[in-house]
């Protein structure tokens, strides 16, 4: 076992305490996944059989590197072990167990689009309007109540969640979640939060014969990331680690410092509270970060430990004191732009730094267009992760729509997906004449088709006898020889090929991609989390659990990463921006109402910064154009609650962090008493903002008489400090090409 060697000693003893409840918290960088990975190895070698291990993640590729390094260890046996997503692992399960909760074997997964599509057609059959019932916003609650454990029936009787609606004027969610869940149902498909409420379902409901099947099988029970879990997966590991009360061999591993997902139902509670479910946890702590140098590692200790709630734990390294931070200060989000282009530069030549080593990381997806454009102006390689997926692209949805309707006849959203995809002449209201029919009978749109409720006659019956054609040759043929059919016979691959544009180009080759991607799964002795399905259903269980995370890339990638915040963690550069650390923008104003919100704002911070191996640079502009206005803005109040020895040069840092709403920079109009004019609007005439200079007395139609103290920036960027005598806040900084001045001769 000499890999227990190169273990420090409290990874030693958390790989090492195999029995019972153990909480791993691991701080950034700590080497969690060689402990998670090096417990499994261990487990093995002590005699436990790789089968009755099951260890849950949140990404796929998690799951894979996990198996790869256990392979390395142990050898073959580690392929064995159950590893993967909560959601592939409970498919795989339900897909064996699916008939004792009413479900087919071969049932569809829905991604968001097809939910999405069925919300909205019983929002417009309950002819409600969308604008008040939105799909997203009704879907959004669809989800929040499933990961709370609550099914439509109790929905329905729970008066909070009722009022709720009522006050906000939906008063039919509770009716919409009903029929959604009956169509799924009917439909033969679950959605991803269904993957765990049915599991949920599956185990309370089933406890002789499944439950405690299960319960023998996964022995040892380890999870990862346990901070990111919502309260019904947590649910789930307890119905499968809790015999009668009694704690099973359960080891979870995960940091309450970054827990940063409640906008997915993620509840910090699970791993604060997790001793009061397991009273004879043992906890072990790594606080030794391999990752990042000194500065680093202190300051975030410096702005963690401001938040409330959490597990004690200071964070230390060896590699070093390290590079200071760098601050960098810009008057307006354009500026910010520049000067962190110009920094990466700058990195580039005075630290021999590549593109692949530099991130840029904002709180919103909307920062990045400004960076994109100075990164292009500098010629400098880049890539923006959180874009449109692979498998949400249209051509690559209607390959998959067919392959969906082939193997699951009730498939409803893929059965209207493709009817008429390439066009073949079958029109909207056929094809919504159907839809009613079907619903009117509660059965599929296919079972109306073919049963003659519905008459198949010309380009409908050569369309039933096509999909038919396909389902044979699924019956003895692997995924990719149904999917070529699917491509040249669906008429789909001659449709593309007949486009010569380069956006036609670019969708063949996706196309194509996709073909090939169902090639390799075919002949991949490791797909399917091992099994050897290479059926079309096994193709499609797989494909509809894969994230963005687990999507390839470059093998040889050498562009500057730029993706929010959120998409950063687990990730790790030598140089990372932070950007946009501002009031109201990082933390988010939707925080500032709630401590528990902006105690997540400061976790999300803190993932932020330790995503960087040897230099971090925080940057803040104090004027942007946020929501259509343009705004002056505070700094960042983390920004402050790291200690000045921290940094390179001193920057100013603080701000008005009381204000719920950010300063408007642009004049505009009031109903309060202290932006009435003090100047007459007949007498004022603004002079141009170039003849404005240092020294100058001005006039301000909001703010009175003033003088310039300060100019800083460059041509539309100048920022002019201004002392006005007739107000409280007696200093302000305005844009000038908005200010509106009129120099005082």
């Amino acid at each position: 076992m000499t890999y227990l060697q190169s273990l420090n000693d409290v990874q030693r003893q958390a790989v090492t305490h195999t029995n019972g409840p153990v909480m791993v918290i691991a701080g950034p960088g700590s080497g969690k996944t060689r402990v998670l990975t090096f417990r499994i190895a261990y487990l093995i070698e002590q005699g436990i059989p790789p089968q009755h291990i099951l260890a849950l993640t949140f990404t796929n590729k998690a799951a894979r590197e996990m198996k790869e390094r256990i392979a390395h260890v142990v050898g073959s046996k580690g392929d064995r072990v159950w590893a993967g997503t909560f959601h592939s692992i409970f498919a795989r399960i339900l897909r064996v167990e699916a008939t004792k909760i009413d479900f087919p074997p071969a049932f569809t997964i829905y991604d968001r689009d097809d939910s999405k599509s069925l919300v909205t057609d019983i929002i417009k059959e309950m002819r409600l309007d969308t604008k008040q019932y939105n799909p997203s916003g009704v879907l959004a609650r669809i989800s929040s109540a499933k990961s709370n454990l609550i099914t439509p029936e109790l929905y329905a009787k729970n008066d909070d969640l009722v009022l709720y609606d009522r006050m906000n004027k939906r008063p039919q969610i509770y009716e919409i979640y009903e029929r959604y869940y009956k169509r799924c149902k009917q439909a033969g498909a679950m959605d991803f939060d269904d993957l765990l409420l049915q599991m949920y379902r599956l185990l309370q409901e089933n406890r002789e014969d499944v439950r405690y099947k299960y319960q023998r099988i996964f022995q040892y029970v380890l999870v990862d990331e346990f901070q990111d879990t919502n309260y019904l997966q947590y649910a789930i590991i307890k119905l499968l680690t809790l015999y009668n009360g009694s704690p099973h061999n359960i080891c979870i591993v995960g940091d309450d410092a970054q827990s940063i997902y409640s906008f997915r139902g993620a509840t910090i509670e699970n791993i604060l509270k997790f001793e009061h479910d397991f009273p004879e946890l043992v906890t072990y702590k790594l606080e030794q970060n391999y990752r990042s140098t000194e500065h680093i590692v202190q300051a975030a200790n410096m702005v963690i430990q401001n938040n409330s709630k959490q597990i004690p734990k200071e964070i230390w390294t060896e590699l070093g004191s390290g590079h200071k931070i760098k601050m960098i200060k810009a008057v307006s989000d354009v500026e910010e732009g520049r000067l962190v282009a110009s920094t990466i530069i700058e990195y580039k030549n005075r630290l021999h730094l590549e593109n692949k080593d530099i991130a840029i990381l904002y709180r919103t997806n909307a920062q990045s267009r400004i960076f994109e454009e100075h990164l292009r102006k500098q010629n400098l390689s880049y890539r923006i992760f959180g874009g449109l997926s692979f498998y949400q692209r249209k051509e690559v949805k209607d390959i998959l729509g067919y392959l969906r309707l082939t193997i699951n006849e009730r498939d409803d959203e893929a059965f209207k997906r493709i009817i008429n995809t390439p066009k073949r002449g079958i029109g909207k209201t056929t094809t919504d004449q159907i839809a009613e029919m079907a619903v009117a009978q509660g059965v599929s749109m296919w079972a109306i088709l073919t049963s003659g409720a519905y008459p198949a006659k010309g380009k409908l019956q050569s369309f039933v006898m096509m999909i038919e054609s396909f389902r044979q040759k699924a019956l003895d043929g692997n995924a990719y020889d149904v999917a070529l059919k699917v491509a040249q016979e669906s008429g789909i691959y001659e449709e593309l090929r007949q486009d010569p544009s380069l956006e036609g180009i670019s969708r063949l080759e996706n196309a194509n991609a996709l073909l090939d991607g169902i090639k390799e799964f075919v002949e991949n002795d490791n797909a399917d989390e091992g099994t050897t399905d290479r059926s079309l259903a096994g193709y499609l269980a797989n494909i509809a659990l894969l994230t963005d995370s687990d999507e390839k890339t470059d093998e040889e990638p050498n562009y500057i990463s730029l993706m929010t915040t959120h998409t950063a963690k687990g990730l790790e550069w030598k140089a990372v921006f932070v950007v946009g650390l501002e009031e109201n923008l990082f933390p988010s104003y939707m925080s500032m109402g709630s401590p528990d919100q902006l105690d997540e704002e400061r976790r999300l911070f803190y993932v932020s910064i330790t995503r960087a191996k040897m230099f971090l640079a925080l940057s803040y502009a104090t004027s942007r154009y946020q929501f259509g206005q343009f705004r002056y803005n505070d700094p960042s109040r983390f920004l402050e609650e790291i200690d000045e020895q921290h940094f390179e040069t001193t920057v100013e840092r603080r701000g008005k962090f009381n204000m719920p709403e950010p300063k408007l920079l642009a004049d505009r109009p009031s109903r309060k008493k202290d932006y009435e004019p003090r100047v007459s609007p007949a007498d004022f005439k603004p002079s141009p903002s170039e003849q404005i200079a240092e020294g100058m007395e001005v006039l301000h139609l909001q703010f009175g008489r003033g003088k310039i103290i300060a100019i800083d920036g460059a041509r539309e960027n100048r920022v002019a400090t201004i002392h006005f005598e007739d107000t409280d806040d007696q200093e302000r900084r305005i844009m000038l090409r908005f200010a509106k001045l009129q120099i005082v001769e």
